[in-house]
């Protein structure tokens, strides 16, 4: 008796999963409750266990597209896979071996009506080369030309050229391979809520420089009693976090979105933090980030980058947000406009941080600088919103007291 295991239920909104990978193989004793793949859909990977012990028969193959309830896999009673599966490779040798000694006598037997008639697919190829077929020697039973006849004398058509003409320059040596792969369920969903968001929103995106010497003399100075007391290193998230939650609340148009024909203020700030992870990017979010200290937002940013990384985010965790942090400076960025995060309204990017001279009191001064970008849907935020929401992060962080103090 045997037990099919089929795609479970894993959200409202996902229809379907990829069978990214076999844990287990056709033929392997599982053991009931052991992991045996995984399953991935456009927001998280789930592993699929064994409903009972047995042995495995699979049915769906890796990169498939599953839609719930499809059935992914057999398990059945015993705890040894059967040997006749094996039957048919042996088989297949055998047939194999045959034909490899059969085609050497038919080539002895002489000419035939056969006799250099290609098959159907060899024609095909011969004539889409325009290699002609009275050229090509064929090696299968009484001459015919094979499929392999004719790609190989399509590659000996395309050496010929160069062994002909020697002296003329020939094109540089190297590799000129190309790889396909197919979109990930996680790649294929950013894909196309990123051109839904240029398509729906009137974005634009503004632009300010942020001193961050307050920031770093902060950092150096008290770091190392930062990391004793709470266990977690002083980052530059943390501030930038804090100094978004504030302003939000003095310009809560950045921190609303819009909902059919009304527009929606949120008293409350579920920060989204973009965080690159393998399988691509994905936007956890730290929820009442308001309320939080520096040390709890540290906490909060490397939990859920460490999630990100072994890609063991739950849905729960990357859903909602009304405000979204990303931070291309990481990755040596030195300005850019990030896309907003629908159906939020604002997006804010930090970047890279560069000593540049600046003016200071009527004096030239080598300053860390950081340019930020402010990206935002202008059906629901004016311009003095926007330039205001990231004047007032931009004081923040030059003046990290006011976190603080909250002035």
């Amino acid at each position: 008796m045997s037990l099919e295991i089929k795609v479970p239920p894993v959200g409202e909104s996902i229809t379907e999963v990829v069978l990214s990978q076999w844990l287990k193989q056709d033929g392997d004793v599982v053991e009931m409750d052991e992991v045996i793949a995984e399953l991935e859909s456009d927001k998280a990977t789930f592993e699929l266990t064994a409903e009972q012990a047995g042995t495995l028969r699979t049915i769906a193959a890796e990169g498939d597209t599953l839609a719930i309830g499809a059935v992914v896999c057999k398990i059945e009673d015993g705890g040894a896979a059967p040997a006749k599966a094996d039957a048919p490779k042996a088989e297949e040798k055998a047939v194999v071996a045959e034909e490899k000694t059969a085609a050497p006598v038919a080539e002895k037997s002489g000419e035939s009506y056969a006799t250099g008639t290609p098959s159907p697919a060899a024609g095909k190829i011969l004539a889409e080369k325009g290699i002609d077929a009275g050229a090509v020697k064929g090696t299968g039973v009484d001459g015919r030309i094979t499929k392999d006849d004719a790609v190989k004398a399509e590659a000996k058509k395309a050496d010929a050229p160069k062994a002909a003409a020697p002296a003329a320059p020939a094109a540089p040596a190297g590799p000129r391979s190309e790889r396909r792969e197919k979109m990930s369920p996680l790649r294929k969903t950013v894909a196309k809520r990123l051109v839904a968001v240029k398509n729906e929103t009137a974005m634009l995106t503004t632009f300010n420089e942020v001193n961050m010497k307050p920031v770093m003399d902060l950092r150096s100075k008290y770091k190392d009693s930062f990391k004793d007391k709470h266990g977690v290193g002083l980052g530059f998230m943390s501030f930038f976090t804090k100094a978004v939650t504030e302003a939000l609340k003095d310009f809560p148009a950045v921190n609303a979105r819009i909902e059919g024909e009304e527009i929606v203020y949120n008293n409350f700030a579920d920060v989204s933090i973009a965080v690159s992870a393998p399988k691509g990017l994905v936007v956890p979010v730290i929820r009442n980030a308001e309320s939080m200290s520096l040390a709890e937002i540290e906490k909060s940013v490397l939990a859920l980058a460490l999630k990100a990384r072994d890609g063991k985010l739950t849905i729960e965790e990357m859903t909602g947000g009304t405000f979204t942090i990303t931070n291309g400076g990481v990755f040596g960025s030195m300005m850019s406009t990030p896309i907003i995060n629908a159906p939020q309204s604002a997006i804010l990017g930090m970047h890279n941080i560069v000593e540049r001279p600046v003016a200071e009191k009527g004096e030239v001064v080598i300053r860390p600088m950081m340019y930020v970008a402010l990206s935002y849907d202008h059906r629901i935020i004016d311009g003095r919103e926007s330039v205001g929401f990231l004047v007032r992060v931009k004081q923040l962080l030059e003046d990290p007291a006011r976190l603080l103090l909250g002035v």
